[in-house]
Parts: C-alpha cells; structure tokens; sequence
C-alpha cells in the first residue's frame, strides 16, 4: 500500500512475489486510484493467491500463476472497508466488510456484512455479521476501538467470526457459509476488550488474541491469547494471564506524556506444527528509540 501522509489517504496497491525466499522480488501494481487501503492476501490450498482491499467499496483480485498474471479486479461491495480475508478448505473465500473505508475517510453506516465467494470470486453471497457492534464514524465517541474483524476457516469448512463488545469476547461459527450463526462467549472481561485476532486449523481448534484498557486513552494496556476448542456446539476456552506490550508514545494533545500504545489493530497469530500458539507483537517505544518485535510461544 502507498500512502500519502499529508492528504492522509491511500493511493496505491501492489503485490510481490518472490520465489527465493525473499532474496529477490517481483512487483505488480494492481490498484493505483485514490483511497486505496487496507490489502489482505491469502494463498488458498490450490495455490491461487486472493487479494481484496478498499477506496470505499471492497475490490477483490486473484492470481492462478503465482503472481505472473492477475484476474480482472471485481467488485465485491461497493461500500465498507476490507476488513479481512479468510480462505477455507475447499478454497471459499470469506471477505469480512465493515462500515469504515478509506483510511478512515469515508463511513458507511450500516454497512456490516461477511461476504462468501465459492467460485473463485466470480460471485458473491451477502449475509450480516453475526452479533452486535457499536462503530464511531469518526474515532471520537466512546464507541469500542474496531478496524479488524477477523475471520478464519476450520478443516471441515466451518467459518468463523470473532469481535468484542464493552464487556467481552464473542466467537460465532457457521455451518452454512455465514448464512446462520451459532454465537458463544470466549471471554467475560471487567475492562473493555478491542482489536481481536483469530485463526484456526484442524477441527474446530482456534487461537485468538485481544487487548484490553479501561478507557479510550489506552494508558493500562493488556493483551491475551486463548486457546478455543470447538469440535460440538459448545466451546472449551483456555486464556492466558494478562500480557505486556512494550510499545510507548509520547501525546502532543497530552503535553508530551508517554503512553502505551497497541502499534497496529490487532496481533498477528498462527499455529505452529506442535500445536503450540505463536505471537508476534510489535515493539515502537519511540520515547526509548527502540523497535522491532516479540516473539511468543503459548502451549
């Protein structure tokens, strides 16, 4: 993604790809129009690559030839931010659209729904987001902090949404490709919950991250990471003890005072081959000069 820092908005999306582990890239520009934001791709099992983002409407592109060439971008809403990008088992698509786009320039109310693609993104079935969310069409109410709203697929095709409320974490699943939804509560928590994670593998084993701060000022941030079984209809949770970023800011509209800070929207995760859980949390303590990241591991 480029963005311009002083219009504050995004202008273009390009995709690299490399066949030598890095060492050397190939790059192809797919999207150069004002608003551009928020790119997600995904590598389904047959190895095409899906690519959606958003200027106002979410847009969605794929690659069969590993990168040489890319399909014809579509438009898979034409309002709502791209929240996030899931592929399934059998190669369904899952497009998560939320009613901010556009680097958080344009709102869309109402616009909060789980997109399915089951043809490689020739077509699109629309259903509403499973619960209930409160959104802020301008960062500046006490509406819960939200830009990820993640989604993940389980080896037998079960489609997964998690999201937080005031008062916890919520996990539904679907069995239908979002057409209806079980709901089920990962969490209860004291203080208010933001910014969630989730993947998943196997037969309903899921991880999912999260922080926590008591107000919108984020001074006393925490993060977690749980462990969620879901093989029947109920859920069996296993959430670790409080956890600590070592990410700070100082705040010009606070005098310079330094705060904690969550250096992006959510923790990225991901099951490692013995099981175990992998977090990789970002360290950007300015006040110290420090950066770089932290690798955890949760059994």
């Amino acid at each position: 993604m480029l963005y311009n820092r002083t219009a504050n908005e995004g202008r273009q999306i390009a995709i690299g790809v490399s066949s030598d582990a890095g060492a050397s890239w190939r790059w192809t520009t797919i999207s150069k129009n004002r608003f551009d934001d928020r790119p997600w791709v995904e590598v389904a099992p047959d190895g095409t690559a899906h690519v959606i983002w958003n200027d106002g409407g979410v847009a969605y592109t794929a690659s069969r030839d590993r990168g040489t060439t890319w399909a014809p971008t579509v438009r898979v809403n034409d309002q709502g931010g791209s929240s996030h990008l899931a592929i399934g088992p059998a190669g369904e698509v899952a497009a998560r659209v939320t009613p901010l786009s556009a680097s958080g320039n344009k709102y869309d109310a109402g616009v909060d729904l789980i997109a399915v693609s089951t043809d490689g993104g020739a077509s699109w079935q629309k259903h509403p987001a499973p619960g209930t969310r409160d959104w802020s069409p301008d960062f500046m109410s006490d509406a819960t902090p939200r830009w990820v709203e993640p989604l993940a697929w389980d080896a037998d095709g079960r489609l997964y949404s998690l999201w937080t409320d005031k008062k916890g974490v919520r996990l539904a699943r679907s069995d239908d490709r979002g057409a209806n939804w079980k709901t089920w509560t990962v969490a209860d928590t004291t203080v208010p919950p933001f910014f969630p994670y989730l993947v998943a593998r196997g037969r309903g084993e899921l991880a999912a991250t999260w922080f926590t701060a008591s107000n919108n000022d984020l001074h006393d941030i925490q993060w977690y990471v749980a462990r969620v079984e879901n093989v029947t209809d109920e859920i069996r949770v296993l959430v670790s003890p409080p956890q600590s970023l070592e990410s700070r800011r100082a705040r010009a509209d606070r005098g310079g005072a330094v705060f904690n800070d969550t250096a992006g929207e959510y923790l990225a995760t991901a099951f490692l081959s013995d099981g175990s859980i992998a977090v990789v949390s970002p360290i950007q303590n300015r006040p110290e000069g420090r950066a770089g990241f932290t690798w955890w591991k949760f059994h």
